[in-house]
């Protein structure tokens, strides 16, 4: 018998059994469906965070501490600061800019401003960064004026963050949820165009301790005074751009409400100390910078890069790390769901064999005569294999049909939603050629593990009993 025989005469046995065939076919047709919609939204994730971090650089970037800490031991609570810090000061970030592949290397200069404008004003975070940095993701998309070329400019890049807080809306995002920005009451908000900010001169107040006002207090009254003496220290700087919202993972590294030349926010008045690490050592040698900004030529310099730097005695923490961490868990996350869908397909190979074992109750004369005729059991065994697969087959295509149309309503469904609280349009589901490939083959291969007892089964059947059946 020939596989061409094999198929008309099982599209013909099926066809005598039209709404059973359907039915049983329609179970094999939800399992794939839902194991293709389950897999390929953890797919679809995982390309998201993936290619997120590849196309803002977090795969090439690191941050450099002043001494190596284990971020396990951070988080269990464990973690005991070393005895002494070494200096990451100016002459170590020349040192690190001086190695092979690094491409830039800057300390990050963070610290608590207020920002008067337009007689207004709020509290917000500086983050002082030089303008090479306009050149990668995410401050090489600016898309209300233009990121500053000069590390000595007074400037200032704005977010939407810090408009919100200063009672103002850009007019170009006013369809977006006031949640998208952290605003409350966008109804409150005064609508302002960009374009009107680009140009405008904004106020940048920083605090400095008064210790000249402390100790004239205290030669006056021999007490210490009731709170700490600071004194206030303004810069004017020029806005070239606003950022407006803010998204991605690769924007989280640079969320402060405004940014500045690195020269520019190093040389404003603050207090002598903005992080941990200078907490840690009171000796001279201990003073310098919380962490310093590295980024290399590709995601293959880091580990050389990364050698280099603890050679001088620092901690590096980096996100590419985590990569095989990442990879694990969305693994997991992929196993997880694909065991759902798997449950249900299950449940359709139950259907399968009980479709099979009453096809062979209904044609066991049939199969008697076949076998008077001169036909093998194995001839028998196949026919009952083919009708299995293609059960597994049909199913498999109209299969992946549904999954594509439940993951393109789901992904438009979940946009519909997201869109209007500021999240960028994202391809939630991925259905990669590898998962269609496998989901086809998966729907055949179970219907034939399926069509093996009923095969077997007719395949046994005597011919003398079978002839005698009514």
């Amino acid at each position: 018998m020939t596989p061409h025989d094999l198929w008309r005469l099982s599209l013909e046995n099926l066809w005598r059994t039209k709404l059973r065939s359907v039915l049983t076919t329609l179970g094999v047709v939800i399992g794939i469906g839902a194991l293709v919609s389950m897999v390929s939204f953890g797919i679809g994730m995982q390309e998201n965070v993936t290619s997120e971090f590849r196309e803002n650089d977090l795969f090439t970037s690191m941050q450099v501490l002043p001494a190596k800490i284990d971020v396990g031991e951070v988080l269990a609570g464990s973690f005991e600061p070393p005895e002494t810090v070494r200096a990451l000061n100016d002459s170590a970030v020349e040192a690190i800019r001086a190695i092979p592949a690094v491409e830039l290397a800057f300390p990050e200069i963070r610290f608590p401003v207020t920002v008067r404008m337009m007689g207004k004003e709020a509290r917000t975070s500086l983050q002082a960064v030089p303008a090479a940095m306009g050149r990668y993701k995410p401050l090489s998309e600016i898309p209300y004026g233009s990121f500053y070329e000069g590390d000595a400019d007074s400037v200032v890049v704005l977010t939407g963050r810090l408009l919100g807080e200063l009672g103002f809306r850009l007019v170009e995002e006013e369809s977006v949820d006031a949640r998208a920005t952290g605003e409350s009451g966008a109804s409150e908000l005064v609508p302002i165009s960009a374009d009107s900010l680009i140009g405008r001169e904004v106020e940048v107040v920083s605090s400095t301790l008064d210790l000249r006002s402390a100790a004239a207090s205290f030669m006056r009254s021999f007490t210490a005074p009731s709170k700490v003496p600071l004194r206030q220290e303004v810069v004017r700087l020029r806005v070239v751009g606003v950022r407006g919202r803010i998204s991605g993972f690769g924007a989280a590294r640079f969320r402060g409400g405004i940014i500045v030349p690195i020269e520019t926010g190093a040389a404003m008045p603050r207090l002598g100390f903005s992080d941990v690490w200078d907490l840690l050592d009171s000796s001279s040698e201990a003073r310098g910078y919380g962490s310093v900004y590295v980024r290399t030529s590709g995601m293959d310099d880091i580990a050389s890069v990364r050698e280099a730097v603890e050679e001088m005695g620092f901690g590096v923490l980096a996100v590419i790390d985590e990569l095989e961490e990442i990879k694990q868990s969305f693994l997991i996350m992929d196993a997880l769901l694909g065991a759902v869908g798997t449950i249900a397909l299950i449940v359709a190979a139950l259907g399968i064999i009980n479709t099979m074992v009453t096809s062979i109750l209904e044609r066991t004369r049939e199969i008697g005569v076949m076998k008077a005729i001169g036909g093998s059991e194995t001839d028998i065994r196949w026919i009952f294999f083919s009708e299995a697969a293609t059960i597994g087959f049909v199913g498999g295509v109209f299969g992946l049909a549904l999954g594509w149309v439940v993951t393109g309503v789901a992904n438009a469904v979940a946009n519909h939603y997201l869109r209007p609280q500021g999240v960028p349009e994202v391809d939630l589901f991925s259905m990669p050629i590898w998962l269609i490939a496998g989901a086809m083959a998966f729907s055949v291969a179970l219907s034939l593990l399926a069509g093996l007892y009923p095969a077997s089964r007719a395949a046994r059947v005597d011919p003398v009993q079978a002839l005698r059946h009514d």
